[in-house]
């Protein structure tokens, strides 16, 4: 019992760690009150593009600099996306409109024309962030009555012929006309930010005299005069020896949403109907694969019970014939049970964060509105949970007559974080050739080591140790000496098709939902129905455990105790449906041209339904194993 206490304060250190980490992660900062003339500093997010899914910094082009560039402090999660939140040269002041502000006079030499032509080619947006609120473009529907539609962040420029001009043009969005929406307190005439958008022009200014920062009065657009900025204006094009002048509007508008409730136009895009019909589709199988399980449970297997329990002579018990014939080889160790032990402790980890992660995010403790907060929970998570899988993998070993804990609970810790470090690092060296700013600091990768060594590794140490001081699990029948000669299968419980067979009904649970979470990830989109998540997580928990029983008892029924690998694989299969689902989304949805970009899908995609399969594969096991202890524990053997 003196090992009790240390796992009892180790689970109680965690649970305040975590406690501590989704305060500091709250839905939102605090509400920042304005009053009238306040000063409003823009800040300048990354570059993004959904055709090469490299960020690259604001001031990677020659966009108008501040005299003294900023950065601002990010978390793990934001550098891990690669955001890099910096200050910018667009100052507001509170309800106060301003036209025509010039912001500076860029000339382009060859090489920046290029950078920029580039930029516009590849469909790069740039993002701005106004008191935590992420800048959106407001693109109306065909419908005029229904809401617009936010795209996140507006493009560099566009390509395209222009009247009379000779072939292709590139065109850079040089004016902006951002529009600030508040929303305001009557009783202490403060007012809140609940938006911000912008509606981007290419415009080729013009002035009279010479350049004059401070007093150049442009003719193209003159607050004086109350010319503005209209489609009617010739374009500026991006070539070599260009002079490009940046400007911008600043418009107020009073809105009736909320402060609470500023995020869900940029949250509530999706089609609701969408989300229940995934959960009508995921429920209808659960409901097909229960009534299997209760027909198994209750008939069948009641009946096998009580027959077998009912039977006087050894001959009687001779004449009959399936899953009670195996009881003296179906708890036999499988092949390579060391290997079973690290996938089955590495799948308790990954089923631990994405249930914990899930309830705190229904929860409200992980919103959009905390940039990188979701990663970094997730990333913490998962090394704390190193504890659970240390524990119950020792706890498999041991049963499994293992002796050298210590080796076991080292594969555990190191399996699968080993193999995505690797990817990781050789991903990271491709981004870093490409000068993008997703690839990841020297600073930041020591942190991860420190996750990794510092913290996962050594729970999951404490977890096996705990987990090996404990009794073995004893089995409820005993296990014959001589293996018992397998009978020739029929074609349909051949391993190969049963396994393949298993994984779709999980996998076509989940798949719905799936499209949303890609689209997400990869159309820079935000996903927030986690409520809608969480219910599918639960069915898709069901579902692998039920398909998972289903076909083990029709497996023992063949005489066939070979259930402990062929359990965590049947479940464990719809990883390969999800990575070939992956694969339509990249040809179908995508339009991603560059190889390394391709690359980083691909990698990244194996690297989840590698996770997934661990995961969806535990869940089987343990659902057969539960089943099998069950059965043969009610039943009478001499």
């Amino acid at each position: 019992m003196g090992d009790l206490p240390l796992f009892q304060a180790t689970l109680l250190f965690f649970f305040l760690f975590l406690g501590h980490v989704c305060s500091f992660y709250l839905p939102g900062v605090a509400p920042q009150d304005f009053q009238k003339g306040d000063p409003l500093s823009v800040k300048v997010n990354k570059l993004t593009s959904i055709k090469t899914q490299l960020p690259y910094t604001h001031y990677s082009l020659p966009y108008c600099r501040p005299p003294t560039i900023i950065d601002s402090r990010e978390n793990l999660g934001e550098v891990l996306r690669g955001d890099r939140i910096e200050n910018s040269v667009y100052s507001f002041k509170m309800r106060q409109p301003q036209m025509c502000n010039i912001a500076c006079r860029v000339t382009l030499d060859a090489k920046t024309a290029k950078e920029f032509q580039k930029r516009i080619a590849d469909e790069y947006r740039v993002n701005m962030i106004l008191d935590n609120l992420p800048l959106v473009v407001p693109i109306q529907r065909l419908d005029q009555e229904a809401r617009p539609i936010y795209q996140l962040g507006y493009h560099v420029g566009l390509r395209g012929q222009y009247a009379g001009s000779k072939g292709e043009k590139f065109f850079i969005h040089n004016h902006l006309t951002f529009t600030v929406k508040y929303h305001q307190d009557t009783q202490t005439d403060s007012t809140r930010i609940v938006g911000f958008e912008v509606k981007p022009f290419s415009v080729k200014h013009e002035y009279e005299g010479k350049w004059n920062e401070q007093n150049t009065r442009l003719t193209t657009c003159d607050p004086g005069t109350k010319r503005t900025v209209s489609n009617s204006n010739s374009p500026q094009e991006v070539e070599d020896k260009q002079e490009i002048i940046f400007t911008y509007d600043v418009d107020f508008q009073e809105s009736d949403v909320k402060w609470a409730s500023r995020w869900d136009s940029y949250l509530l895009m999706s089609d609701d109907q969408i989300h229940w019909f995934s959960i009508i589709n995921s429920l209808m199988i659960v409901i097909f694969l229960s009534g299997m399980v209760a027909m198994i449970m209750l008939r069948t297997l009641y009946r096998d019970i009580s027959k077998y329990n009912e039977l006087e002579t050894q001959e009687e018990a001779q004449e009959e014939t399936g899953w009670k014939l195996v009881h003296g080889d179906v708890f036999r160790p499988p092949s390579n049970p060391d290997l079973l032990c690290v996938f089955a402790g590495t799948g308790i980890q990954f089923f631990g964060v994405m249930l914990v992660t899930l309830i705190f995010a229904v929860l409200g403790f992980l919103s959009p509105s905390n940039r990188g907060g979701l990663m970094t929970a997730m990333l913490l998570l998962w090394a704390f949970m190193g504890l659970f899988a240390g524990y119950s993998s020792s706890r498999l070993y041991k049963m499994f007559k293992g002796t050298d804990w210590k080796r076991n609970a080292l594969r555990t810790a190191v399996m699968f974080p080993a193999v995505a470090f690797i990817v990781f690092f050789i991903l990271n060296a491709l981004i870093w050739g490409e000068k993008s700013s997703g690839a990841v600091p020297f600073g930041t990768m020591l942190a991860l080591f420190f996750l990794w060594f510092g913290i996962s590794i050594p729970l999951v140490f404490v977890g096996a140790y705990v987990g090996f001081r404990k009794p073995a699990i004893e089995d409820p029948v005993k296990t014959n000496k001589i293996p018992r000669q397998i009978p020739e299968q029929t074609w349909y419980m051949n391993p190969v098709f049963s396994i393949l067979i298993g994984g779709i009904l999980p996998f076509g649970a989940v798949f719905i939902e799936l499209f949303f979470i890609l689209t997400s990830i990869w159309l820079n989109q935000f996903y927030y129905i986690f409520g809608i998540l969480l219910i599918v997580f639960v069915i898709l928990i069901i579902t692998c455990a039920e398909i998972s029983v289903v076909l083990c008892y029709f497996q023992l029924c063949s005489e066939d105790y070979h259930w402990w690998w062929k359990s965590y694989l049947t479940s464990g299969s719809s990883a390969l449906y999800l990575f070939l689902y992956a694969t339509f989304y990249f040809f179908t949805k995508l339009e991603i041209t560059k190889l390394v970009s391709g690359i980083l899908y691909f990698s990244y995609m194996l690297l989840v339904s590698y996770a997934f399969f661990v995961a969806t594969g535990t869940i089987g096991f343990y659902a057969c194993f539960w089943f099998t202890r069950l059965i043969y524990s009610s039943v009478k053997i001499d």
